[in-house]
């Protein structure tokens, strides 16, 4: 992915142009500070001086590096452009300042140019601080557009990361469903064609869904709708589920597939086990900044560590949060023997 080129009036640049102003301004003041010392001069024809070269010779630089660079995520021309783009601002804010300086002190260095000595005094003052100020701009610029070329590469890295554990996630849930369908073909085989038909649309709404790395946690609870009712097939009234999403939440990003193999472990060692069956309620709250998806169910619970936490799908889910919000969500289990089994998702959902 190629990264978007940063215009010139961003914001983001303004605030780079206002703190490089700044510096400069601070910058001259040293200087005038230590030339005052040094020559032995008032502290104000040194401001004079310093002020009108340095800042002729920022605005040179800092506007013309816009109108000639190339990589415009570095924001500073390479090469001989750079060169003759600092060489422009000194030689132009030398003769400025030179002339603005020699009008306030009523000095005339250019007519001292025969000896030399006040010429190239000057003259290796202002390329010694052009050149100074400029390499730091520049390092500068070249370290924050490697901070965000790599950012943008973490943030590549971990999208295709999540795409990946989405297509593995996927097929195991369809051979889980197609074993089920086999199996009910031979005992029931209406009940297989309802199946099969309540698959079918549920890979229609799946499989032709957007696959970006997150979705709508209205669109995440759609989808979870589907599953269920495509295991209600199987299961008959051994299955029923409630789902409870708030409007205000319907819009929180989480990644696809979330909640399904959670849903899916419930039934598998919750409900399953049971001759009745039991309930299965899935529900989402606001805590703060954190977005917290539960799942319970009245199946046969568990001692101990729960069942499968370890097994596919869990184990996508666990890899899922940890790539996508890193140590900033969690996921945690409990359950009572016989009392059914709870699992409590927490994830940044910032307001």
């Amino acid at each position: 992915m190629t990264p978007a080129p940063l215009a010139p009036h961003a914001p983001m640049n303004l605030r780079h142009i206002g703190r490089h102003l700044l510096i400069t301004l601070v910058f001259c003041c040293v200087i005038a500070t230590a030339l005052a010392v040094s020559k032995g001069t008032a502290f104000s024809v040194q401001l004079v001086y310093s002020l009108a070269t340095g800042l002729p010779m920022w605005v040179i630089i800092e506007f013309g590096r816009f109108v000639l660079r190339r990589d415009s995520d570095i924001e500073w021309p390479n090469g001989i452009r750079g060169v003759l783009l600092v060489a422009a601002g000194i030689i132009g804010g030398f003769v400025v300042g030179t002339t603005i300086g020699d009008l306030y002190s009523g000095f005339s260095t250019w007519q001292r140019f025969s000896t030399g000595t006040q010429v190239a005094s000057s003259f290796i003052v202002t390329i010694l601080a052009g050149a100074v100020i400029s390499y730091y701009f520049h390092t500068q610029g070249t370290s924050k557009a490697m901070t965000a070329r790599l950012a943008l590469i973490e943030r590549d890295a971990a999208e295709a990361r999540l795409k990946l554990l989405e297509t593995q996630l996927e097929p195991h849930m369809l051979f889980n469903t197609l074993a089920n369908l086999r199996a009910l073909i031979a005992a029931d085989p209406p009940a297989a064609i309802n199946m099969l038909d309540r698959l079918n649309d549920y890979l229609r709404a799946t499989l032709s869904g957007s696959r970006a790395s997150a979705h709508p946690l209205a669109a995440e609870f759609e989808r979870l709708r589907d599953y269920l009712e495509l295991m209600t097939v199987r299961m008959g009234p051994r299955l029923v589920y409630t789902l409870d999403l708030p409007d205000s939440l319907a819009d929180c990003a989480v990644p696809p597939l979330l909640l399904q193999p959670i849903v899916e472990n419930s039934i598998k060692h919750g409900l399953e086990p049971r001759i009745e069956g039991g309930s299965i309620h899935v529900s989402a709250r606001r805590e703060g900044d954190m977005l917290v998806l539960q799942a319970s169910d009245t199946g046969v619970g568990f001692e101990g560590l729960p069942p499968d936490e370890q097994g596919f799908g869990m184990a996508q889910v666990r890899e899922r949060l940890a790539t996508a919000y890193g140590d900033a969500a969690r996921i945690d289990f409990s359950g009572t023997p016989g009392q059914g089994a709870r699992t409590v998702l927490h994830i940044p959902c910032p307001e």
